[in-house]
């Protein structure tokens, strides 16, 4: 009896520890906005430098709050393969199985890109990080790869996830082909990466106050860059951008099986 009172108390802390972890998300992003931006954006520079100022102050939040859910027992997490990131002109591809994989990722690469909803640049939480990151909205498809393409094109690192949004515990890898058009059409750096959780939490299933009987473990594993020269040099393109995104599929299909129970 005794130990199941503590489990309660455990389970009862951590509860309390997710929900605080995502008030103090929210609210951080809002004092961002309203304390922090506006004083960066009066600096001198330019727009890119402007933007990488805003980068680097989302990069530092972000390893604040992965820190934060690590110091109060929500989570542990390992990397695997760090030093391979963080590299001009990379194209970070990764697989979506919870809330948190897009503030992993950025709280380790201190400048880096990625593709939003459009609905969250009206979302006054993350409005501030949004704008002064120069993040890309997913409004306009074209519009967004052409933005993406550039990114990288000019020395930039992107982050994207080709599923598009959290994948489905249980079911099969479904890649847009928007990833796999960008890689294509910038011809720069590829480099997947692997996302693991266990027990599997903060999935597109469930919501947020649905936590697992204990801490979730994180799991990053850098894969090593992808060749494209099999890709590029296929004609016509709509073939390429086909076959390329077949191959990042079952990639991320397979590494997701290997890593299915990592940090059991």
């Amino acid at each position: 009896m005794g130990q199941d009172i503590t489990q309660k108390i455990m389970y009862g802390w951590r509860l309390f520890a997710t929900g605080f972890s995502f008030f103090s998300f929210g609210l951080g992003g809002l004092l961002l906005w309203i304390l922090v931006f506006p004083v960066l954006s009066v600096l001198p520079g330019d727009h890119r430098q402007r933007v990488s100022r805003g980068q680097k102050v989302v990069h530092y939040s972000f390893y604040f709050f992965i820190g934060l859910m690590q110091r109060m027992g929500v989570m542990t997490y390992e990397i695997v393969g760090l030093e391979k990131l963080n590299r001009p002109g990379q194209l970070i591809l990764a697989n979506h199985p919870t809330l948190v994989d897009i503030v992993f990722l950025i709280s380790r690469i201190k400048q880096a890109n990625c593709i939003v909803k459009g609905s969250l640049w009206h979302n006054p939480f993350m409005r501030g990080p949004i704008l002064n990151a120069g993040y890309i909205s997913n409004s306009d498809p074209e519009q967004m790869i052409t933005e993406c393409v550039q990114w990288l094109q000019s020395g930039g690192t992107m982050i994207i996830f080709p599923e598009g949004t959290r994948s489905v515990p249980g079911k099969p890898c479904r890649f847009q082909r928007g990833a796999a058009n960008i890689a294509l059409q910038a011809n720069k750096i590829v480099t997947p990466v692997t996302l693991s959780c266990y027990p599997s939490t903060l999935t597109k299933a469930e919501p947020w106050y649905r936590i697992p009987y204990r801490r979730f473990h994180l799991a990053m594993h850098v894969g090593d860059d992808i060749q494209l020269d099999e890709f590029i040099n296929m004609t016509p393109k709509s073939i390429a951008v086909r076959r390329f995104n077949g191959f990042l599929q079952d990639y991320f299909t397979q590494q997701r099986e290997i890593y299915k129970y990592y940090g059991k």
